[in-house]
């Protein structure tokens, strides 16, 4: 996925991510009782200030109506301010000291605290995080009044411009994983893995000579043109072809780099363009102001069907007489996909889109702090199907690159997935946070499964260094280019080795989907991990997503 809105767009950023889910990006929780915390407010606004009843803002907040003492802020107190004081943070009381603990350590989240006590004028580091672990103990989550009721003073006095100023942007998601990557960093540097020994580098390129061609594919029963670029080399027909499949707004050369390196080593690689949702389609439709009208309900459908329409094709071009005949082993396939791209190769392998729960979520919980992904997803809450059938029993195998998932398989669609299955995740990414969009993902599929992570990487940290969607920017800081070279290389020997497990040739690259090889190329600015279960000790971190 690579969202791209414009130049007047403003860079979302972990200070943003964080002032939201503390602030206003929540709703009430159980009130503390008035002798333990404050009873009213002062909101300073410029010169102004006026002194209320939180009892009255809860009032605001549950019907939409100002009493006459708000109507000064009439001007601040809108109804996206509403949406923002309507919704929880949910965390349960059990990690609520640890998750206090972590702000304290982290560096992003100490600028939070930061942050607050210019929201709250005279608060302090200290009584900030000691009213932070009463207010996370209450038993409906973490409101914004609920930590104001929580505050030990009978009064407290909030900075409107402050709070204001950045509220709206913010997206709790990538701010809870950015705490859980603190987690994880501190993981991976407590273990040291015993070298790993082999003759060879599955990163270094292979020995043998890539070509290139490109076809354009007509589906005239769905009315898709289909550009293909297909990467072969003298390779043996025991492997299996490889499908990349890109994310939203980006095109077919996205994973250039990954292609050659495949074919290089023999396997063929198809790399297709979605023509829905590809950088021209999204340009296109660039001055919708909701993300999720960005492309249609369709896509959803349309991009799975893409992939087994080109099959189809490609197939019978194995069986004709040229350059490609025989290459094409179209019948035992990996869908390589980035962000929406690795939703069509999960939907491939069959994983079930749980249409019901994911309009739940898009009706009750999605709001201007959720994260552009989650925004994205309910795109597809607008379908009229009740079940969608989308799976190949061609593909065998899927790797998905910060794959955006989300609400769109529910709690049980990915239980329906046994076959080998390669999740990328970088705890940065403010466009598919981490933790719900991968790791919760990760946690619930049924087969065999890896987790590659990268502590720091972005969403679009994998990219093709050469790369260049348009000439409009996007709408976060990327980490790309030279400081994320470790992790291109070891995607490129992690799927090598993931795709070869299909072949004679297993036992030779399974050294290279294990811990000790991620960390043989993991740095001090990148830290890489790659694990086939989660740790013990990171799974109630999961606990900070709410489904």
């Amino acid at each position: 996925m690579q969202f791209q809105l414009g130049r007047q767009r403003r860079h979302v950023s972990w200070r943003q991510s964080l002032l939201c889910s503390l602030t206003l990006a929540l709703s009430w929780g159980v009130a503390m009782p008035a002798t333990l915390g404050a009873e009213t407010v002062t909101i300073r606004l410029g010169p102004f200030q006026q002194s209320v009843a939180i009892a009255d803002l809860e009032k605001f907040a549950k019907t939409g109506n100002l009493p006459d003492n708000l109507q000064i802020f009439s001007s601040i107190l809108t109804p996206q301010i509403r949406e923002l004081l309507t919704k929880r943070l949910e965390i349960d009381p059990v990690v609520a000291d640890k998750f206090v603990e972590e702000l304290k350590q982290n560096p992003v989240g100490k600028q939070f605290i930061s942050s607050l006590t210019a929201v709250i004028p005279g608060s302090s580091a200290e009584s900030l995080q000691a009213t932070l672990k009463l207010a996370l103990r209450q038993v409906n989550g973490l409101s914004a009044l609920g930590f104001l009721r929580t505050y030990p003073q009978e009064n407290v006095t909030v900075d409107a411009s402050q709070a204001i100023s950045v509220a709206l942007e913010l997206n709790p998601s990538y701010w809870q994983s950015q705490i859980f990557g603190a987690v994880l960093s501190r993981e991976l540097a407590a273990k040291t893995s015993t070298p790993i020994k082999t003759n060879f580098n599955p990163a270094a390129p292979g020995q043998q000579t890539v070509q290139q061609q490109t076809f354009i594919l007509q589906d005239r029963q769905r009315n898709r043109t289909i550009p293909v670029d297909i990467y072969w080399s003298n390779g043996d027909r025991q492997n299996p072809m490889v499908v990349i499949s890109h994310g939203f707004g980006a095109n077919r050369r996205f994973l250039r780099y990954l292609a050659r390196h495949l074919a290089s080593y023999g396997i063929t690689v198809a790399a297709i363009e979605h023509p829905g949702s590809n950088v021209t389609a999204i340009s296109r439709n660039s001055n919708q102001p909701n993300l999720k009208r960005l492309l249609p309900e369709t896509e959803f459908i349309d991009r799975p069907k893409d992939i087994s329409f080109t099959l189809n094709e490609l197939a019978k071009l194995d069986n004709q007489p040229g350059q490609l005949q025989g290459k094409l082993n179209t019948d035992k396939v990996t869908v390589i996909g980035h962000s929406l791209g690795g939703y069509t190769a999960l939907a491939l392998l069959g994983a079930e889109v749980d249409l019901p729960q994911l309009r739940q979520f898009c009706k009750d919980s999605l709001g201007i702090a959720q994260a552009p992904g989650d925004w994205l997803q309910c795109a597809a809450a607008s379908l009229p199907e009740r079940k969608l059938r989308l799976k190949d029993e061609r593909v065998k195998s899927a790797i998905a690159l910060n794959p955006l998932v989300g609400n769109l398989f529910g709690k049980n669609g990915l239980a329906k997935v046994k076959q080998p299955v390669l999740i990328l995740t970088g705890t940065e990414d403010a466009l598919t946070p981490a933790l719900k969009h991968q790791i919760t993902p990760f946690s619930q599929l049924g087969g065999e499964k890896y987790l590659l992570s990268a502590v720091g990487g972005t969403h679009l940290s994998i990219s093709d260094p050469t790369y260049q969607a348009s000439d409009a920017t996007t709408i976060v800081r990327e980490r790309r280019g030279e400081e994320t070279k470790a992790l291109r290389q070891l995607l490129q020997g992690v799927s090598l080795a993931f795709i070869k497990q299909q072949t004679p040739e297993a036992k030779t690259y399974q050294p290279f989907l294990t811990p000790a090889y991620a960390q043989s190329l993991s740095t001090s600015q990148l830290p890489l991990s790659l694990v086939s279960e989660l740790p013990d000790n990171l799974k109630p971190w999961l606990k900070l997503v709410s489904q």
